[in-house]
């Protein structure tokens, strides 16, 4: 069966789709994958993806006029190739009216209940529901099952991106999040980096826009982090690719890392690890223990005198925590062991 497949974005969500993608390939599925421009590495890298098509639609919104023509390209890609089925995994309605654009014979994605946005519903011949208060990955697992008609799988995900690890000893610091509650202590980055460096690890600490500034200071205060030079996505997940290890909060980088089988912990405030916690090998979510969290929520709205500063359930992750989970994860994968 031919689909295409619409999951634009984030790199997160698109790392937790992975899985899925590697279902429907062991029952005869083949994908082509349309994907934001930036985040077109990772579809490139799974199995069973014959043709990532990058869409530039955070792009074209800033200035449709002036990209009408980039426009047309891509509707007409669309249509030149007829699939079995277009599968809608985002349920939002920019990526209903993408599948539209498809040449396709049926078209499916989440129902009302499930979707982000119930408006995109219409846009879909079959609505599939699939449990709210499940994993990011099994929902998507239980959608591909749903929609290409073979049983919900109950094996541990596979992601299917073959990078060989190679041996190193840079770990990757990935400090940097969407959103603003997310964001560990920078003292907690500056110690943690203090405790890897001396323990053999040079420190990466790869930075988008503002970020910078704050990377700078955590450089400042341990000689031997290293401040990365502007990266763009793809040369973002080489990085981690190149790594001995990765923290980071919850973030693409995180999730990729850990699908790729990096020694990866993930902290964790706001966002619920059994909702969306990074998945591997050797990875570990490392979560807030506030009763506040996981509260979902962009801005922490939480005040107390012994939590000045937010966010205060990220204030309450010790550095020293997150470092002896790294130390059992990249002791387990010396030795070979995958039962963290």
């Amino acid at each position: 069966m031919n689909v295409l497949l619409v999951k634009m974005s984030s790199l997160g969500d698109i790392v937790h789709t992975l899985p899925a993608v590697q279902d429907a390939v062991g029952h005869g599925a083949r994908f082509d994958w349309v994907v934001e421009e930036n985040y077109h590495t990772v579809p490139a890298l799974a199995a069973g993806v014959d043709n990532v098509l990058p869409v530039a639609l955070r792009r074209w919104r800033r200035a449709p006029l002036a990209h009408a023509a980039d426009m047309r390209r891509f509707h007409h890609r669309l249509r030149k190739r007829r699939y079995d089925l277009v599968l809608d995994a985002q349920g939002l309605v920019k990526s209903a009216a993408v599948a539209r654009w498809a040449n396709a014979g049926d078209r499916a994605g989440l129902d009302a209940v499930c979707a982000r946005e119930r408006l995109a519903t219409l846009g879909y011949r079959r609505r599939v529901r699939v449990p709210r208060r499940e994993h990011a990955i099994v929902r998507s697992r239980r959608l591909f099952a749903a929609a290409l008609g073979y049983p919900p799988p109950a094996s541990a995900p596979r992601f299917g991106l073959a990078i060989p690890a190679r041996p190193g000893d840079d770990l990757v610091l990935a400090h940097g999040a969407s959103w603003g509650s997310k964001l560990w202590p920078e003292r907690f980055w500056t110690q943690l980096a203090r405790r890897a460096a001396e323990a053999g690890l040079r420190p990466l600490l790869p930075w988008l826009g503002r970020e910078r500034e704050r990377a700078r200071r955590i450089a400042a205060a341990v000689p031997e982090a290293v401040v990365c030079p502007p990266t763009n996505v793809a040369q973002a997940l080489d990085l981690v690719a190149r790594a001995r290890a990765v923290v980071g909060v919850d973030s693409g980088l995180g999730h990729f890392a850990a699908a790729i089988g990096r020694p990866t912990v993930m902290v964790l405030g706001p966002t619920d690890p059994n909702l969306t916690g990074c998945h591997g090998a050797f990875a570990r979510n490392v979560a807030a223990g506030m009763a506040c969290a996981p509260c979902l929520s962009r801005r922490c709205r939480y005040r107390d005198s012994n939590h000045p500063s937010a966010p205060a359930c990220l204030a309450d992750v010790a550095p020293q925590r997150v470092w002896s989970a790294l130390a059992d994860l990249m002791a387990g994968e010396r030795a070979g062991a995958t039962s963290f």
